[in-house]
């Protein structure tokens, strides 16, 4: 059997003529109508979740800190709208900062207007008030609202949470008040003090606060950082503008120049790609030569550590060598590309030159991408949204925390109002009850971690659904193109606005099928990266190894989905069938051209990743030097920074968003084409009943031709 029996073998006949077929404007009608309905009343259901999430939910739960009655601090119109910082009444009995934020330390917490700057214990207090008032004025500030009695025996107060035993300086961080660590002279101190005394007659040292307040230094760190980018931000936003812009109007040129140029244009860029990484490993090696001998440049790496300042790295040998054996091994990859498919490169610049054509003809959809990002703009902010206030659903739950010895009522809900009153603080001495969390007993409380995985698996088909749609429009503006015998005379006048129209109007079931099948999958894959999550600290070995073929499997999964998927939308603009059809129709058609497949549609997915590799590294190089000031005509204008990398990383990172979104349709037009290319191979022979759809440039490519008759009518 030859190479095309084994073919029709295995995949099926290849496809027959159909005289009834006119291309992908005619004999529709309305598919998988069934999911059509489902996905409608899914959307409705959603709304209804949302309605429902925004009627129980209350943001300012998140937004603001809660102290131990569950009162918001800082909230306006409350008796707390002065006091926006939450004080921790005894912080060492806080574990660790994740207990803090979370608001579930054993200790009284109350709304302060702003957080104590000395240190001061209860009984000092005490014994200076009858010398000076003001100590008793500046020390009730941090106890309970209305407690005012400082000759109150100070065992009482204690026992009865009137006041905190001690006070010790702290600046607001998330609204909460932490120790004011510093370091001086390598040594941990807080109001450059190493101890303090604890209110108990103890005296404590200053390393007892930090398993309290365990990383909080390196989050301050973090902060100060945080605010070295926002002002980097903010000084330089400008030219980070102009530099996307710049890659916008360079990819859009890019495209255009295809339709004439083609050839000399990829060929162009691809030397271009070979010369910016010889340049680059010149430069690597120039670097590495330049700083033998100079002190410190032969540290290894792994020595220096971490750095937010990335020059350091670049004044170490290492880096540089390292650079340059990537950019080397890079180089030689694409050079033997080159050499081994030379040939095929040719016939898919002929498949890119046509794409350009109907790009040309069709220039509207360029910006089509611009509603897929609308699109998913409003399902992540209503997804994001609906799970904030589902997350924040609920009332105040009270619960016992015992802070001396064992206790029987520990973790069990209370009631703030009449514990004091309650046999629990007989039975369990030092309890409390303190707020714990926003919840609640009724069945939508007893349900919102199922209602937040409803949330988001409705995310992820609406998703999935906004791309899929995006794909089957584009596919159907690009089919009417080649579809249409003298082009482009016989092609719609508006083949994109047409196009998303017939998607909406009759496919929409079927988009929404094939995005339902992708939406389980990577909800799986979520479900079990969660497990992963949970599983760390485990010990069973076999179930780590079970667990990370699950994920190996279902990663190749949905990469194969989104595959089918694509040409299954693809099929769906030019037949108009339902989705398992246009699947299997499209997987056939590909199995039995697997060989065209594999080289042509990787060849110009290469190709189209050297254009945007040119473009995001040629713009990247520009904002390189202008930021390091290293264009001498314009190195005044450069914005003066803390990290340069800031601007120039969001340059480069926005830039192959644009790139991408413009390339991405370009791949869908290539992709549309070759679909139709084959399908159009498999029809027709070139007669007068079946003539040729395909262009000139691809008939001759593959020595077809069309009777004289029909060549004639294709070329008026």
């Amino acid at each position: 059997m030859g190479r095309r029996e084994i073919a029709a073998a295995a995949f099926g006949e290849p496809r027959k003529f159909d005289p009834t077929f006119k291309g992908p404007i005619h004999n529709r009608h309305c598919t998988d109508v069934l999911c059509c309905v489902l996905f409608i009343v899914v959307i409705l259901g959603y709304i209804a979740l949302g309605v429902i999430a925004w009627v129980h939910g209350d943001p300012k739960k998140v937004v603001y800190p809660t102290d131990s009655r569950g009162q918001f601090c800082g909230q306006k119109g409350s008796v707390n709208e002065n006091k926006t910082i939450l004080f921790y009444f005894n912080i060492l009995k806080c574990a660790s900062p994740v207990v803090l934020t979370s608001l579930q330390c054993p200790t009284k917490q109350l709304c302060v207007e702003k957080c104590p700057n000395r240190f001061a214990t209860y009984i000092d207090m005490k014994s200076f008030f009858g010398v000076n008032g003001t100590y008793w004025e500046y020390y009730r500030q941090f106890c309970q609202p209305g407690f005012n009695n400082p000759r109150k025996s100070a065992v009482q107060v204690m026992r009865d949470e009137d006041c905190p035993s001690m006070i010790i300086p702290s600046r607001p961080f998330l609204r909460r008040c932490f120790p004011d660590f510093t370091t001086k002279n390598g040594i941990l101190t807080v109001a450059n003090k190493t101890t303090f005394r604890d209110g108990h007659g103890k005296t404590r040292n200053v390393t007892d606060l930090r398993d309290a307040a365990k990383g909080i230094n390196y989050v301050l760190d973090a902060r100060e950082v945080g605010m070295k980018i926002f002002e980097d931000y903010t000084n330089s936003w400008y030219w980070i503008l102009i530099g996307l812009v710049i890659t916008m109007v360079v990819s859009l040129l890019f495209i255009l120049l295809l339709r004439f140029t083609a050839g000399i244009l990829f060929w162009f860029v691809i030397f271009a790609v070979i010369g910016v990484i010889g340049y680059g490993i010149w430069h690597c090696y120039w670097e590495y030569s330049s700083l033998k001998g100079k002190p410190g440049s032969d540290i290894p790496i792994y020595d220096i550590g971490f750095q937010t300042d990335l020059r350091v790295y670049l004044q170490l040998r290492q880096t540089w060598l390292a650079f340059m054996i990537l950019l080397c091994i890079l180089e030689l990859i694409i050079i033997l590309m080159l050499i081994f498919l030379r040939k095929r490169i040719c016939i898919a610049i002929a498949l890119l030159r046509e794409g350009s054509k109907a790009i040309g003809y069709i220039m509207s959809t360029l910006f089509y991408p611009i509603i897929t990002f609308l699109l998913l703009a409003i399902c992540i902010c209503y997804w994001a949204v609906t799970a904030i206030f589902l997350s924040t659903s609920g009332e105040a739950v009270y619960k016992v925390l015992a802070t001396q010895g064992q206790c029987k009522y520990a973790n069990t809900t209370c009631n703030p109002e009449i514990f004091n009153t309650s046999n629990i603080t007989k039975l369990c001495p030092g309890a409390q009850c303190a707020f714990a969390f926003y919840g609640g007993e009724t069945v939508y409380h007893k349900y919102i971690f199922i209602l937040q995985l409803c949330n988001l698996f409705v995310f992820l088909w609406l998703v999935n659904f906004a791309i899929a749609l995006g794909q089957c429009t584009l596919a159907g503006a690009f089919a009417s193109y080649y579809w249409a015998f003298k082009k482009p005379s016989d092609m719609p006048s508006f083949p994109l606005l047409a196009s998303f129209g017939r998607a909406l109007r009759y496919h929409t079931g079927s988009l929404a099928f094939g995005s339902l099948i992708l939406a389980l999958v990577q909800l799986v894959r979520i479900i079990l990266e969660y497990l992963d999550n949970k599983l760390k600290g485990a010990q069973n070995k076999f179930a780590k190894f079970l667990l990370c073929c699950l994920k190996c499997c279902f990663w190749c999964l949905e990469k194969f989905i989104k595959f089918l998927n694509r040409n299954a939308y693809i099929m769906i603009a030019i037949y108009g069938k339902n989705f398992c059809t246009s699947a299997k129709e499209a997987f056939f058609l590909l199995m039995r051209n697997v060989v065209r497949v594999a080289v042509l549609d990787k060849v110009t997915d290469f190709l189209l990743f050297l254009g945007k590799l040119l473009i995001v590294g040629g713009v990247g190089v520009l904002a390189f030097f202008f930021f390091t000031r290293r264009i001498t005509i314009i190195a005044e204008e450069a914005p003066s920074l803390n990290y340069y990398w800031v601007p120039l990383a969001t340059v480069i990172f926005g830039s192959y968003l644009i790139a991408h979104g413009f390339f991405s349709v370009y791949a869908m037009c290539v992709d549309t084409l070759f679909l139709c290319f084959l399908e159009d191979l498999e029809r027709n022979d070139g007669s007068e009943e079946r003539p040729y759809f395909m262009s000139k440039t691809l008939m001759k490519i593959l020595n077809k031709r069309n009777r004289e008759g029909e060549e004639m009518k294709q070329s008026r």
